[in-house]
């Protein structure tokens, strides 16, 4: 039987660098459909265990969605995480060849599991989100401006960009709006997750867009995926500060303004930060366990309504 081969692949605006753990040469492909689909038919024509691609910008969705959708197990990962592998190797140079040699090499001993094909509504959710997120963050970089500048021509340009900021921000809401109308799937999900107190519209898409595994995973799960689990530092008899680290940024963004209004309208949430303070913990470490606490409530909701409907958390 042929050997199952482990796939690296770096990813760049342009083109894409291949490399199989069992071969010394790297292919390229232009990062485009034509070259997409050559890639996609070559690693076809081999027995692949799996196919690992650094997350460069959005860069690599197209090629990743591809090979998913033609069975193909793929990837992608935190190119920080790949960088350390790198480093451990004794690999410290860096070109598109050594790091596609890498990505190969890092499939094949860490093995990273691969992440189901996203659905075409799902990935429009995220697309509009993350334009969301573009325009909130240059919205509030305008406002921050408009309090630098004291001349009136630089106040209007400001002013006037703000205006039309605040137009795209509602123009995206509306989109979304009519997606969750047109989503069976999406609907009940987002209704459900916006039920707990402190939840609100752009938090519960975020999270089902963001964290698909939500409903799947134990508690202990989802809290290290998300970048919530309180991580150990110990070493001999020295035992280091816990802290948490990694994770999906997005997703901890979201989760840290939804705790910030649950501490105060949640009764549970709220409850429990105040116990938390009580016990003279510091406001950062409580309101981190209530976020913790608040995935775990969530979680546990879409858990059971998938149990109850007998259906998957979320469409795939």
């Amino acid at each position: 039987m042929e050997r199952e081969v482990f796939v690296g692949i770096d990813v760049a605006k342009a083109h894409l660098d291949v490399a199989l753990d069992d071969e010394a040469e790297c292919k390229r492909y232009t990062n485009d459909d034509a070259g997409i689909s050559k890639l996609v038919e070559y690693l076809k024509s081999r027995q692949v265990a799996l196919v690992v691609l650094e997350a460069t910008g959005g860069y690599q969705r197209q090629a990743l969605s591809e090979l998913l959708a033609a069975g193909l197990p793929g990837v992608a990962v935190n190119p920080r995480q790949v960088r350390d592998f790198a480093k451990a190797l004794g690999k410290l140079e860096k070109t598109d060849e050594v790091d596609a040699k890498v990505l190969a090499r890092f499939a094949a001993s860490i093995r990273p599991a691969s992440r189901p094909v996203v659905d075409d509504a799902t990935q429009e959710f995220q697309a509009l989100l993350a334009r969301r997120r573009q325009l909130m963050e240059m919205l509030v970089a305008e406002k921050n401006r408009l309090h630098q500048h004291a001349t009136k021509p630089v106040r209007r340009s400001i002013e006037a960009h703000i205006e039309w900021l605040r137009k795209q921000v509602g123009d995206t809401d509306k989109d979304l709006e009519e997606r969750l109308r047109d989503s069976p799937a999406w609907n009940p999900r987002v209704e459900l997750l916006e039920s707990v107190p402190g939840v609100g519209r752009i938090t519960s898409m975020t999270l089902l867009s963001e964290l698909p595994e939500l409903g799947t995973l134990n508690r202990k799960q989802i809290a290290k995926l998300s970048g919530l689990a309180p991580l150990n530092r110990d070493s001999g008899t020295r035992r280091g500060q816990r802290s948490i680290w990694g994770g999906r940024a997005t997703v901890r963004t979201a989760l840290y303004m939804a705790t910030l209004v649950a501490t105060r309208y949640n009764p549970t949430i709220k409850a429990f930060y105040e116990r938390l303070l009580s016990r003279g913990k510091a406001k950062k470490v409580a309101l981190i366990a209530a976020m913790r606490k608040l995935l775990t409530i969530l979680n546990a909701k879409l858990r059971d309504h998938a149990r109850a409907s007998n259906t998957t958390p979320l469409p795939t």
